[in-house]
Formats: C-alpha cells, structure tokens, sequence
C-alpha cells in the first residue's frame, strides 16, 4: 500500500538545520558505528567468544551514547535556546521526555 503525503504533516515536522561540517562530522561518527555493528555482526558469523562480542556491544553503546550526548548538547545550545528565547517554554518538557528516553 503507498503511503500518502500530507501537506499539512510535513508543514508540522520539525527541522533542524546543520552546516556542512557539522552533517560530515555526524555522518563521519555514525559511519564508524555502523562499522562496529558490522564487525558485530561477523563476529557472531564466525562463532567468536561471547565475552570479546560483549566487549563490542559495550563500545557501540558507548560510541552511541557519545554521539546523543553531542546531539543533545548542540539540541539545547540552538533549538531549546530559541524557542526558550522566543517564549517557546513548552520546549522544556519535550527536552525532558528526551532526556527521559535518551538514558
């Protein structure tokens, strides 16, 4: 079944606009995750210890949880920044459920 598209959805979904360093930089880090995950992945192929795969695990979730905390970082130094300024304070309980989900 295709899938519609609504105006008024796309009118309502937020974005965030990044410069060109900061998409490369982002990109460069989720490259590398998604490396570790392949290597993971081959690891379980090629019936490896499960404490050397847990090791693994342990440093996708570090890399992942890094790259969130970046994220969030640059989220309340711009977006929340903003919207707080501009009497957005709603903002501070969507930060809140994200900060919630994020640990």
């Amino acid at each position: 079944m295709k899938q519609r598209s609504c105006k008024e959805c796309k009118e309502n979904m937020k974005h965030t606009k990044r410069s060109n360093d900061e998409k490369k930089k982002l990109t460069n880090r989720l490259n590398i995750i998604e490396g570790q995950i392949r290597g993971i992945n081959q690891m379980v192929k090629d019936d490896r210890y499960c404490g050397d795969i847990l090791i693994q695990i342990a440093a996708v979730n570090n890399s992942l949880k890094s790259l969130g905390n970046n994220i969030l970082n640059n989220h309340l130094k711009s977006c929340v920044k903003k919207d707080i300024l501009n009497g957005k304070l709603e903002t501070i309980d969507e930060v809140m459920e994200l900060i919630k989900k994020f640990n």
